[in-house]
């Protein structure tokens, strides 16, 4: 009867499989060793052809860069705007004179991608852009936002003088479609109408401190309380509003510009900007050439020095 496995026999297994797969691997790179060794006339040549193919790759005006900005959404959910953004990713379902076909036609602009803006300290400012994707729509402490998310697309740099008209052609198609546009509407208004309302409250706000103000008695005969927002008048105390008005102040100014930005259903928060780091540098490049060229030598090595038993093979 087989025992039950405990932890330490578990890590035993696992330490014991993991040193298998390290000598296999040290097999694998001997043979390699030794192919290159006896036929470095072909091995040598293919390496060479890589690292040349790599270094032509990488020349300077074929480097891609990742190029960024964050968008707010009016009115419709990421999840229409995602749908609206499919036609990019994917580069089919694009109208024929869609203005960005050119620029993705000739890899001016491609691999387009969203990620989740993230506000931490949840005043409704964004903190940082989700690149490693991470954030979890459910996390109560760094809450992915609603209305705002990164669009990034690649571009080499020859093209990045380009990068204001690609800008203008991303906002056209999503801009023109169809759903964002009726979600943006029915936004703006409802907009309107929470911004007029406000006003309105900030006024009767102002009103009724001047009432209680002004109906009290002499200003005189008044004793202020410095931050507290309360007046006394004899054994009487007369509230100003002072926090209410603030908070309705601020509510109003978030109104005002939340309907200043809505002037489409997308509009970049900063124009787009260019990550300075490359996608892959010259020298990533050439190394991961280089093993690939030495992998395909010792690939083909392999094949010539077991030539004869693979014909025998064949023939079987």
């Amino acid at each position: 009867m087989e025992r039950e496995m405990n932890f330490w026999d578990l890590c035993v297994a696992c330490a014991r499989a993991l040193g298998k797969a390290c000598v296999g691997i040290w097999h694998v790179i001997a043979r390699m060793i030794r192919l290159t060794c006896k036929y470095w006339y072909i091995v040598v040549p293919i390496v060479l052809l890589a690292v040349a193919a790599a270094i032509y790759h990488t020349r300077k005006d074929n480097i891609k860069y990742r190029v960024n900005a964050v968008a707010y959404v009016n009115g419709a959910s990421l999840q229409q705007f995602e749908k609206a953004f499919e036609p990019l990713q994917s580069g089919q379902l694009l109208p024929d004179d869609a203005k960005i076909r050119p620029f993705m036609w000739h890899k001016q602009a491609g691999y387009f991608n969203l990620f989740r803006v993230v506000d931490v300290h949840h005043d409704g400012i964004a903190d940082y852009v989700d690149f490693k994707r991470k954030s979890s729509p459910n996390d109560t402490l760094e809450v992915q936002m609603h209305d705002r998310v990164c669009i990034q697309f690649r571009t080499p740099a020859y093209a990045i003088p380009l990068i204001p008209e690609i800008e203008t052609a991303i906002l056209e198609v999503l801009n023109g479609n169809e759903a964002l546009q009726q979600a943006h509407t029915v936004y703006v208004e409802n907009l309107k109408e929470e911004v007029a309302f406000n006003h309105r409250q900030r006024i009767k706000l102002d009103s009724l401190t001047s009432a209680y103000y002004y109906n009290a008695g002499s200003p005189a005969a008044m004793i202020n309380n410095e931050g507290s927002g309360v007046n006394f008048y004899g054994d009487r105390k007369i509230r100003l509003f002072l926090n209410e008005i603030y908070k309705q102040h601020v509510h109003t100014q978030n109104g005002d510009l939340r309907l200043q930005l809505a002037t489409a259903p997308v509009v970049l928060e900063n124009h787009f900007s260019v990550d300075p780091n490359p996608v892959m540098t010259r020298m990533k490049c050439v190394i991961l050439f280089f093993l690939l060229g030495w992998c395909a030598g010792c690939l083909i090595a392999e094949i010539i020095d077991r030539r004869r038993k693979i014909a025998e093979w064949l023939k079987a």
